[in-house]
């Protein structure tokens, strides 16, 4: 069984329609690399996919089931604006979301718990290079360390599924290209199936091991919301899929 699918999906805002006949599988362990011009709706999809968006018709299946409409652990979001809290240093910002799933109202945990999150988060920290800036904050932190902050966030609840949108796009070249092998490790590490919107073709097609390429096929000069974007190209990439057999044993960070 395909891990999503899409089945005759569309999204309209109003009478708006902004993705349409929206019909493909994809299986666990993708890297699908997502392009296409400004306003396609590249990032609706990717707020569907999190569940912070609804399609209007059709059905979004995860593990064929309804996909939940609500973000949930099993998605994890990076955006290139950087997510993280300002008043928490890096390690207490890569605590928090285990801290509030375990201690739902306060939010803070103690003792023996609180020292295996720990453990856990410093465990994250190294695998994307910011041990040690654990104490610091993230004024004190690079564009590229905020980044790696961020999917180190994202991370620590062991989603199956990453969503970046455009996550890079604020980087330099020389950090960028870092940033590159350090994704492309953390999706065979973690087995993620991952989806990137990025406005960089080159990007796309060096990262990812499908490419999908969203735009119109039918447009009305008189009325242009009459149609919605679809997924005109659907390219195979010379890149194997994360699996079981070549990631790690089991799907842990410590």
């Amino acid at each position: 069984m395909a891990l999503l699918e899409l089945k005759n999906i569309e999204k309209h805002y109003g009478d708006q329609v902004v993705l349409e006949r929206l019909n493909v599988t994809v299986e666990e362990g993708e890297f699908v690399s997502i392009v296409g011009a400004s306003g396609c709706g590249k990032t609706t999809f990717l707020k569907m996919l999190l569940g912070t968006e609804s399609a209007t018709k059709g059905e979004f299946l995860l593990d064929g089931k309804p996909i939940s409409q609500e973000p949930d652990a099993q998605r994890g979001v990076v955006f290139q604006r950087y997510s993280v809290f300002p008043h928490l240093t890096v390690i207490g910002n890569v605590m928090l979301a285990e801290e509030f799933s375990t201690a739902r109202w306060l939010g803070r945990v103690w003792g023996k718990k609180r020292r295996e999150i720990r453990e856990r988060a410093r465990a994250m920290l190294d695998q994307v290079g910011l041990l040690p800036a654990q104490n610091k904050y993230p004024h004190q932190l690079s564009g590229g360390m905020q980044q790696r902050l961020a999917l180190a966030q994202a991370l620590m609840k062991q989603p199956r599924i990453l969503l970046l949108d455009e996550p890079f796009g604020a980087l330099d070249p020389g950090i960028r290209n870092e940033m590159h092998l350090l994704i492309s490790d953390l999706w065979e590490r973690h087995r993620l199936t991952i989806f990137m919107i990025t406005h960089d073709l080159k990007e796309g097609f060096s990262l990812g091991s499908r490419l999908w390429v969203f735009d119109k096929v039918r447009h009305d000069p008189q009325a242009p919301d009459r149609w919605g974007a679809s997924i005109t190209y659907d390219i195979p990439l010379d890149k194997k899929p994360a699996s079981p057999v070549d990631a790690e044993p089991e799907r842990k960070v410590a």
